[in-house]
């Protein structure tokens, strides 16, 4: 069977709304499908690559296309895990835990998006949660790292729920214009003190190799 050469299809987050999983074939039409409706209003970009900004068929395609490279080019030393996240055997977004040299580091990236029509209702910052109770309890992190623009209130918002701390900026062209992105740390003891969304993690025993980690390495 597949999962027994790729065993990060039976990698399963969970909290009391929601599932993230790598998406199959129908999950991943769905996300495409998403994205195809809108993310944000047309007059803001709160993506560093402005991926957004394509026509709805060239951006539906680009979300499969881009869950096919991340899959082709995984290593244990620079990973990138896209989960659809899921409720009520719906798909409403994407969660992605993100590391390079990891095993030396502990330090991990995350990112997301939602569909425009299931922001607002706070699975944004349930769905941080699962993956950062992966990073941290399932595979050993020290630290989570993130960013956000001066003006996405919604993202700096979930962040201060989850601990993190501002680290500083860094400016950027986004859409060819100078921007600034607030850059955010979540150290494992913040973390610990402000772990307030139940999660769980299934199937993560098998793919701890694939992180790079032995079983004792990938131990909270």
């Amino acid at each position: 069977m597949l999962i027994d050469h790729w065993p990060l299809l039976g990698l399963r987050l969970t909290t009391p709304r929601l599932e993230l999983r790598l998406p199959g074939d129908e999950e991943l039409a769905a996300l495409a499908d998403l994205a195809a409706e809108g993310i944000h209003p047309p007059d803001r970009m709160p993506f560093l690559i402005p991926w957004t900004d394509l026509p709805p068929a060239e951006r539906a395609r680009s979300v499969v296309r881009h869950h096919w490279l991340r899959r082709g080019t995984w290593t244990p030393e620079d990973w990138v895990l896209n989960l659809a996240v899921i409720e009520d055997g719906r798909v409403v977004g994407l969660q992605t835990l993100a590391a390079r040299s990891f095993t030396e580091l502990r330090q991990a990236t995350t990112a997301s998006w939602l569909g425009v029509r299931h922001q607002g209702r706070g699975i944004g910052t349930e769905m941080r949660a699962a993956v950062l109770e992966l990073a941290f309890a399932g595979l050993g992190a020290r630290e989570a790292v993130s960013g956000a623009f001066t003006d996405n209130d919604a993202s700096m918002a979930v962040s201060r729920k989850l601990g993190y701390r501002e680290d500083g900026i860094d400016r950027t062209l986004s859409r060819g214009r100078p921007v600034t992105v607030r850059r955010l740390r979540l150290s494992r003891e913040d973390w610990a003190l402000r772990r307030s969304v139940a999660a769980g993690i299934e199937g993560l025993e098998s793919c701890l190799g694939m992180f790079g980690l032995g079983a004792v390495d990938g131990a909270e």
